[in-house]
């Protein structure tokens, strides 16, 4: 491929279907991918949206890293508020001890849910999340002073290092901390409108090497529906249209189907919004979807795309994500 391709699983569920079906569906998506070359699979962490499985991502990489063999899997992220440092901390070694090499732990400071799923979770606000991050890690390299309460205290097991990090963002405000520490970055430009090109920038002029890290990496996260066809492809992406306006009124519901996306009567404010969003969405035939990532890769200078593709249709989802790894076939 002419740029490193990887998998954001929110394990989508579609009406009709059920939680616990898109989560086993999980390894099927893996397996192709790892089939197909893509670089990793990795899990975002949502609460309380019924279209969206992911809530428990460690334990989804858990579950798909055992059913590959050399994909990364990985967190895009672990909502760090959301969770103590030290359990963070004491999982992501865990999988790493189970798995050598092969974990990414990316971390996010929003919550990934709605208000009152984040006051259940008891979460912390975003601005502590260097803080939360510092204190995760503090754990597993002996970062504590003297007397600290903590400093006794071993994230185990301790006898693998945590896995590299990467600092997820939408707007750029992590990026010069990401470089700055020596991890990856991450930004999502599949529900962002913010351009990814000046936080790239900000993260790779700031970048200090580090062990993880010789040197920086950005992933550019895009949303993709690609089909033989554009009439095809088009049909699927009505399911996200939909989805996601349904989203911007605080309607949580499974993603809807094709059927139930053509059925329903947009206004002409609702088709401006649903215009506005398709302008973060790729979506055509493999040419048209290859074109269109390199030239947002080329743009923001990124070292890896990673794409979302939440399609109502599992069968068609698996597809979307194959004919990208074909048109990238040199």
């Amino acid at each position: 491929m002419s740029i490193p391709l990887s998998v954001l699983d929110l394990a989508p569920v579609p009406s009709g279907s059920t939680a616990s079906e898109s989560l086993r569906r999980t390894v099927d998506l893996a397996r192709l991918a790892e089939s197909l070359g893509y670089v990793r699979h990795w899990f975002a962490e949502h609460h309380s949206m019924p279209s969206v499985a992911s809530a428990a991502p460690e334990i989804l990489i858990a579950h798909v890293a055992a059913a590959t063999r050399h994909i990364h899997v990985g967190s895009g992220g672990i909502m760090l508020p959301n969770h103590s440092p030290l359990k963070v901390a004491e999982t992501f070694r865990t999988l790493a001890g189970l798995h050598p090499g092969r974990i990414d732990l990316g971390l996010g400071r929003a919550p990934g849910s709605e208000p009152a799923a984040s006051r259940a979770l008891r979460a912390f606000e975003g601005e502590q999340f260097p803080a939360l991050l510092s204190e995760m890690r503090a754990y597993c390299n002996g970062g504590f002073p003297e007397g600290h309460p903590f400093r006794k205290i071993r994230a185990m097991p301790d006898d693998v290092p945590l896995p590299p990090i990467w600092i997820l963002g939408s707007s750029g405000a992590s990026a010069r901390m990401a470089g700055a520490a020596g991890m990856g970055y991450s930004f999502a430009s599949h529900f962002s409108p913010t351009p990814a090109a000046p936080a790239f920038q900000a993260y790779k002029a700031s970048f200090q090497p580090s062990e993880a890290f010789a040197r920086p990496h950005a992933i550019l996260g895009v949303a993709v529906v690609c089909a033989e066809t554009e009439a095809e492809a088009e049909r699927h992406a009505s399911t996200m249209d939909l989805a996601w306006l349904r989203i911007r009124r605080g309607q949580f519901l499974p993603l809807p189907s094709p059927k139930e996306a053509a059925a329903y009567a947009y206004t002409d404010f609702e088709r401006e919004a649903v215009a506005e969003y398709r302008q973060r969405t790729i979506v055509g035939t493999p040419p048209q979807v290859r074109a269109a990532i390199e030239s947002m890769a080329t743009a923001c200078a990124a070292d890896e795309v990673m794409i979302v593709s939440n399609l109502h249709d599992p069968v068609a989802r698996l597809r979307s994500y194959e004919l990208v790894a074909s048109a990238f076939l040199d």
